[in-house]
């Protein structure tokens, strides 16, 4: 496996990310991971290199830069640290993923690791809607994306990605959790309303019997049978449409 700590220049500054690939001759498809609101930690890290032994050069982004360096340590019930976390995730739009999502690109797009074309993305949590968005803003790159019980995805404002689905050309999983408290009754049909009237290609599923962060190992919500059935049928979507 072939790991290195690098820094994506953007409009806004360097963006510190992680990038993983197999230590194996070839070019690979490109997967850019959006963290989750508690933001980079090892755990992310080590989904990266999951994705990575699939055959793939995944790139982690610390989307808080614009913050300076921010981490979190999640097993640690430090008084006030959700609430910082969750003023550093409102901090971000989409508009502001978006432009660093371009510069994503361009550095994917520039290395000889990474096979030419299609992209894949994967987010959790906050970027659920980040992923949605890109795929929408970016349908001629983004082949196959996933959201892993994401939140925003259906709002009220004028730039709720629900309503960018139409644009997306590529294909889409959502996985939501059963039981969701970050998630309204509403959003969930709507925004398989949205997909059918759309016609967009996807799978929307929500996992009997899971709690939001079910695919991560190091929470106590952690779900085997749902993560796993989760990564099937992301692993499978990519297979089809990036190799």
């Amino acid at each position: 496996m072939i790991e290195r700590h690098i820094e994506v220049t953007s409009r806004n500054g360097d963006i510190p990310s992680f990038a993983a690939c197999p230590d194996a001759p070839g070019a690979y498809p490109g997967i850019i991971l959006y963290m989750d609101a508690p933001g980079i930690r090892e755990e992310l890290v080590n989904l990266a290199r999951r994705i990575a032994k699939h055959g793939y050069f995944c790139l982690l982004p610390d989307l808080y830069y614009r913050l300076g360096t921010l981490r979190f340590e999640m097993t640690r019930r430090a008084e006030g640290r959700m609430q910082t976390i969750f003023a550093a995730m409102n901090s971000l739009t989409n508009a502001m993923i978006v432009e660093d999502t371009a510069a994503l690109i361009g550095y994917l797009d520039a290395q000889e690791k990474v096979k030419p074309g299609a992209l894949g993305c994967i987010g959790y949590c906050m970027s659920g809607k980040f992923v949605t968005t890109v795929a929408a803003r970016y349908a001629n790159r983004f082949a196959a994306s996933a959201s892993l019980y994401g939140v925003g995805i259906v709002t009220k404002e004028e730039d709720s990605p629900h309503l960018l689905v139409k644009a997306i050309k590529g294909e889409m999983y959502f996985g939501f959790a059963e039981h969701d408290q970050h998630v309204p009754a509403e959003v969930i049909p709507t925004l398989r309303d949205a997909l059918n009237k759309a016609g967009t290609h996807h799978t929307l599923e929500v996992l009997p019997g899971s709690h939001h962060g079910y695919q991560f190992p190091e929470r106590e919500v952690y779900d085997t049978h749902a993560a796993e059935d989760s990564w099937a049928k992301i692993f499978a979507m990519w297979e089809q449409r990036l190799k």
